[in-house]
C-alpha cells in the first residue's frame, strides 16, 4: 500500500524560519557582517596602528541640540576655520558650527532643489551636492557671505543611475589626488570618483572623468550611503550608513578595516544615534556626528 504523507506542522515553522532568516540574512548583509567582524579580530593587531580603528573610538558629547535648526544633513570640517559646515534643505542654508555643536551663523541657498552635502576643498571654497538634480556646485564662502545663488558659481550635472529621491547624498575630497567622492544613496549604493571637478584651473578645458569600483561597493555591508569623509593622515575613507546604523573605514585599496556601531550600548552611547546623516574628522582625528533633525555628536579615541 502506498503510505500517506502526514502534515508535520514543524518542518513548516522550520523552512519559514530559514526562509524569513534568508530573507532577512540579505536585506540586513548579516553575512558579510559576522565575515568581517572575524577578519576585524584576527588582523586588530595589524590593523590598529595603521588606520583610524574607529573601534576605539567613545563618545564624549552626546545627542546635543542645535539651536533653531532642523533637517540637517552632511557634515564637513574647514581646517581653515576649524569650524564644521552643514546644510539644511527645509528651507535650503548652509549652517556654521563650531567643535562643539553650536551654531554659529547661516548662510541663505537660492537656486538649490534638494541640498543634501557639502565639502571643503580648498580654503574657502567648498562644493554642494543637489540630491535629486544630481548636480555639483562649487561655491565661495567668506566671513561676509549670507547669501549663496547657484547660478553664480560653477556647477556639474552627472545623470548617473538617475533615482528620484536616492541620488548624491555624501561627498569627500581628497587633496592629494584631487579626487571629488560622490556618495549614491542606495538602489544600488554607489561611491563615484570625480577628477576634474571642481575645476581649479579655469583658463584651461575642463578635463572630466567618472570612475567607479564596483567590487569596493559590493563589500560595503550596508543598506544605505548617508554621508563620506576622506582622512588625509591615512588616506582611509569614512562611509555613514543610517539604516546599518553604522560607519566603516575603508583603506586604500576600499577594504573595510574598522567599524564605530550606532546602536546604544556601543562606544559610550547611552541611546542610538536616531537618523544619522554626516559625518567629519578633524586633523587631530575626532569624529563628528549629526543626526536629524538636529542632534550633534563628538566622538574621540580613548587613551
Amino acid at each position: 500500500m502506498r503510505r500517506l504523507l502526514t502534515f508535520n506542522p514543524w518542518l513548516y515553522l522550520l523552512c519559514f524560519v530559514l526562509l524569513v532568516g534568508a530573507v532577512l540574512g540579505q536585506q540586513y548583509r548579516v553575512f558579510e557582517r559576522v565575515w568581517f567582524s572575524v577578519q576585524e579580530w584576527r588582523h586588530g593587531a595589524q590593523w590598529r596602528e595603521q588606520s583610524l580603528w574607529l573601534s576605539d573610538y567613545r563618545v564624549v558629547i552626546e545627542a546635543k541640540p542645535i539651536a533653531d535648526i532642523s533637517d540637517v544633513s552632511a557634515l564637513t570640517y574647514d581646517p581653515d576655520r576649524r569650524s564644521l559646515f552643514s546644510v539644511t534643505n527645509k528651507p535650503a542654508k548652509v549652517i556654521e558650527l563650531s567643535l562643539e555643536g553650536d551654531l554659529k551663523r547661516t548662510i541663505d541657498l537660492e537656486g538649490f532643489g534638494d541640498p543634501e552635502a557639502i565639502e571643503y576643498v580648498a580654503p574657502g571654497t567648498y562644493v554642494i551636492a543637489d540630491e535629486r538634480e544630481q548636480r555639483l556646485v562649487k561655491v565661495r564662502i567668506d566671513d561676509a557671505t549670507r547669501v549663496l545663488d547657484a547660478a553664480d558659481f560653477q556647477q556639474l550635472s552627472l545623470g548617473i543611475g538617475r533615482n528620484g529621491n536616492k541620488g548624491f547624498e555624501g561627498l569627500a575630497f581628497d587633496a592629494a589626488n584631487q579626487r571629488l567622492l560622490v556618495a549614491k544613496e542606495r538602489d544600488p549604493v554607489r561611491i563615484f570618483e570625480v577628477l576634474g571637478f571642481p575645476h581649479v584651473d579655469e583658463s584651461k578645458p575642463l578635463a572630466l572623468q567618472v570612475n567607479t569600483d564596483p567590487k569596493r561597493d559590493a563589500r560595503l555591508f550596508v543598506r544605505d550611503l548617508s554621508s563620506l569623509d576622506f582622512d588625509a593622515a591615512t588616506g582611509h575613507l569614512l562611509a555613514l550608513s543610517d539604516e546599518s546604523r553604522l560607519v566603516i573605514e575603508l583603506n586604500a585599496e576600499g577594504k573595510p578595516i574598522s567599524t564605530l556601531s550606532l546602536l546604544r550600548g556601543q562606544h559610550g552611547l547611552k541611546r542610538g544615534v536616531p537618523q544619522a546623516e554626516g559625518v567629519a574628522t578633524d586633523d587631530e582625528g575626532t569624529l563628528y556626528l549629526i543626526s536629524e533633525p538636529n542632534l550633534f555628536y563628538v566622538f574621540r579615541k580613548a587613551q
